[in-house]
């Protein structure tokens, strides 16, 4: 398995990953309440409006059922400049963590995990169909415009995106609108993949 695993690191670094972390699955944290946030007052503005974000997605109790079925995941991460993520080339800097998990996703099924399962941060609806008026798949009940990059949020799942990062051993650093400008601050963005057989 280990050769297997350095391949699916090697792909997501291919891709334009700056780091991947190896950990167990079992540490990473699931708690209900990050995921009641989406819905919260005032409410996500992205709630509903994808199948990648609640209440569409299987929600903590089936990211709990996942985990045990998992030694093994995968946590990407993309660190960028502060002052990207306040300005318009934060979408592309989030269509990346999307493709990138997408892809190791799918590397890792050819190779037998077949289980495997990708998350990223943000809405796939923003990301990849700000343009369209609706998610097709929720407002037609047809297939996803892009099943081949968008993956669901880990908010959605109560993934505690803060631990998982610790987990992995990287700084905890978060980009503020103060930190913006400071051309040298940098921060990070994160995308996770259960590897399941």
């Amino acid at each position: 398995m280990d050769k297997k695993i350095e391949k699916l690191v090697a792909t997501a670094v291919r891709m334009g990953a700056s780091d991947v972390g190896i950990i167990s699955a079992s540490d990473i944290m699931v708690e209900d309440n990050l995921a009641k946030l989406c819905n919260g007052h005032p409410a996500c503005e992205n709630y509903g409006r994808s199948m990648s974000c609640p209440p569409h997605v299987a929600g903590p109790q089936q990211f709990r059922e996942w985990q045990k079925q998992s030694d093994r995941a995968l946590v990407v991460r993309i660190e960028v400049p502060s002052s990207v993520m306040f300005s318009d080339e934060r979408r592309e800097v989030m269509q990346l963590l999307h493709e990138i998990v997408a892809s190791v996703e799918r590397e890792a099924i050819r190779m037998g995990f077949d289980g495997s399962r990708a998350f990223a941060g943000g809405s796939c609806k923003n990301l990849f169909c700000a343009d369209q008026p609706d998610c097709r798949v929720i407002d037609e009940n047809g297939n996803c415009r892009n099943p081949e990059s968008a993956r669901p949020s880990m908010s959605g799942f109560g993934i505690n995106v803060t631990e998982m990062i610790r987990s992995a051993g990287w700084p905890l650093k978060i980009a503020s609108r103060d930190d913006a400008v400071n051309s040298e601050s940098m921060t990070w963005v994160a995308g996770l993949v259960l590897i399941i057989k």
